[in-house]
Order: C-alpha cells, then sequence, then structure tokens
C-alpha cells in the first residue's frame, strides 16, 4: 500500500489542472459580478452607500461569510452540510442561555455556542463517514433534528438576557472597521491555513478528487471526512452567535433557509459541488455577492421570494458551467 505522501502529491499536481482553472474562471466572474452590481447599486440606490446601511451589510456577511468557510471544506471533499442553518440557530439559542440563565461570561457562552455546532458537526460527520450515510440524508437529518431541538428547548420564544457585553461580538467596532468583518477576515485566514498548510485540506482536496486512490494510499478517510464537518459545525456555531449577539438574543427560527445561501456562496465562488475543487476566497467573493444582492434588493423594494428566485437560478448557472467545464475538459484529455 502507498504512503499518504503519495495522496498528498496528487493532490499538489492536480492544482493547476484545467478543471481548477475553470474554477480560477469562475472565482474572477463572481469577483466581477461583485464589483458590477456593487457600483450599480450605488447610484440606483440612495442610501446603498450610506454608513449605516455599509455596516449592516458587513454585519449580514459575516454570518454568511463564517458559515461559508465551513461549507468550502465539506464541499471540497465532495460532501454537502444541509444543517448550517439548524445548527447557527441552536448555537445561538444555547449560547444566550447559558449566559442569561446559568450566568456565564460572554466568551465562554460564545465558546458554548462553538461547542454546540462542533458535535452537532460530529455527528454529521460520524453518520457519513462511519454508518455510511449519503452526506445530503445525514445533514438534512440534522437539519430537522437541530430545528426540533431549540424549538423544543426555547417554545419557540425568543431568549433574552445576555450582558450587553456580548453585543460587540455582533456590533462592536475596533476603530473604524467592524468585529464581524474582523471575524470575517480571522476565520477567513484560518480556513486558508488548512486548506494549504495542513494534511487535512491537502487530503481533503484529494478525497473530493479521487476517493478510492486516498484509501489506496492510506488515508485515514473516516477521520478526515468527520474533522471537516466537525469544522463546518463549529463555523456555523460561530455564525449563529454573530447572529445572536447582533440582536442581543437568541432567536429558535433564525437561519431558515440560509444554507441556500451558505451554499450558494461556495458554489459561485468556483467550488464544485462534484469534490476536489473550491477556495476559501472564492466563497468569500460568493459570500459577499449573495449579501450585496440580497441587501441591494432590499433597498429597491425587491421583496425575498423574488431574491430566492435570482439565487436559485444563480445555483443552478454556477452547477451547469462546473459541469460544462468538467464534460469538455475530459473529452479533451479522452480525445
Amino acid at each position: 500500500m502507498s504512503s499518504g505522501t503519495e495522496a498528498e502529491t496528487g493532490g499538489r499536481q492536480r492544482l493547476w489542472s484545467p478543471v481548477r482553472v475553470s474554477g480560477a474562471v469562475s472565482r474572477l466572474a463572481a469577483a466581477g459580478a461583485l464589483i458590477v452590481i456593487f457600483v450599480v447599486l450605488s447610484f440606483v440606490a440612495p442610501s446603498f452607500l450610506t454608513a449605516d446601511n455599509l455596516f449592516n451589510l458587513g454585519s449580514q456577511t459575516s454570518v454568511k461569510a463564517v458559515m461559508a468557510v465551513g461549507v468550502t471544506l465539506v464541499i471540497i471533499t465532495g460532501g454537502i452540510d444541509l444543517s448550517v442553518g439548524s445548527v447557527a440557530a441552536l448555537s445561538g439559542v444555547v449560547g444566550v442561555l447559558l449566559m442569561a440563565e446559568h450566568g456565564l461570561n460572554p466568551l465562554l457562552g460564545v465558546l458554548g455556542g462553538l461547542a454546540v455546532g462542533a458535535t452537532a458537526g460530529l455527528v454529521n460527520g460520524l453518520l457519513v463517514s462511519r454508518v455510511g450515510l449519503p452526506p445530503f440524508i445525514a445533514t438534512l437529518g440534522m437539519l430537522s433534528v437541530a430545528r426540533g431541538v431549540v424549538l423544543i428547548t426555547t417554545g419557540a420564544v425568543a431568549v433574552f438576557g445576555a450582558p450587553d457585553s456580548f453585543r460587540v461580538l455582533g456590533q462592536g467596532v475596533l476603530g473604524p472597521v467592524p468585529v464581524p468583518v474582523l471575524l470575517i477576515v480571522f476565520v477567513a485566514l484560518a480556513g486558508h491555513v488548512i486548506l494549504t498548510r495542513t494534511r487535512l485540506g491537502r487530503y481533503a482536496y484529494v478525497l473530493g478528487s479521487n476517493p478510492e486512490a486516498a484509501r489506496l494510499s492510506g488515508v485515514a478517510v473516516s477521520r478526515h471526512i468527520t474533522a471537516v464537518y466537525v469544522l463546518s459545525g463549529m463555523f456555523a456555531g460561530l455564525g449563529g452567535m454573530i447572529a445572536a449577539s447582533r440582536i442581543n438574543s437568541g432567536q429558535p427560527n433564525f437561519g431558515e433557509g440560509l444554507e441556500l445561501d451558505v451554499i450558494a456562496a461556495v458554489v459561485i465562488g468556483g467550488a464544485s459541488l462534484f469534490g476536489g475543487r473550491g477556495t476559501i476566497l472564492g466563497s468569500l467573493i460568493g459570500a459577499f455577492l449573495v449579501a450585496v444582492i440580497r441587501n441591494g434588493a432590499v433597498q429597491l423594494g425587491i421583496g425575498t421570494f423574488y431574491q430566492n428566485v435570482l439565487i436559485g437560478l444563480i445555483i443552478w448557472l454556477a452547477v451547469w458551467w462546473d459541469r460544462y467545464q468538467r464534460r469538455k475538459f475530459n473529452n479533451e484529455e479522452t480525445g
């Protein structure tokens, strides 16, 4: 049996494959679309460039961007995490409960919320890697379980009573920069380091590109698959705590449908739902694009239903482009 080093080398060799190049094209297209939409909204929506709206936009994006980092890791392995919205809600509620009813300081409350998210991710990872459930089914089940638990725990009533200092996480500023934006930078750097400087990141690409080769090379597949779901759950928990901090309360209905925006951000940013491709930078671009579209739609009085239709169309287009490029390059290699 070959060593794990061969799998690492194979992952590096594929970094400049045609499929990777198409991912770079997708990221450039998303970045171009973001710039164009931002400029257009600056002219057609007078309140778009106001300080209050930009601060709100940064805070809104932080939740999706932080969660998108975790989902990127999962999608690169060829998986999917549909539970992030419900896990974020559960984490936010539990974190606020720990502060409001058990007297924990905000730092410990936030860590408690992250632990809840990581635990949900661990369950997802074990269901996929050990039990053998398809990622879609495993995380769809967690979506329902986490939502049910948060509604049972709260009686579908918002949880209040967190200390005012908790607001810093979602509303604070450091100089002119909102704390949520700093969190985006921190989490993005952490995700980038994981993908480019750790064995977990290198193996994630190999698992998404050729899982059988990874197994034959001696990669601990179950352990690494579980790890990426734990990270996805933990980042979902952080997103839930940021959202709870913005309104200083735990909202049991938070995150309903949020997984659509997060997955859309990752796919728009050049990640492949078929695995083996994706970057943190691309997912951040996608998250900002989705957030700007939704924010601009609100500024122009476009309803949520129409926004959902637009996001869905963008997902279709991104996945179609990915399939088209893969089919094209496969034909070239065999031709």
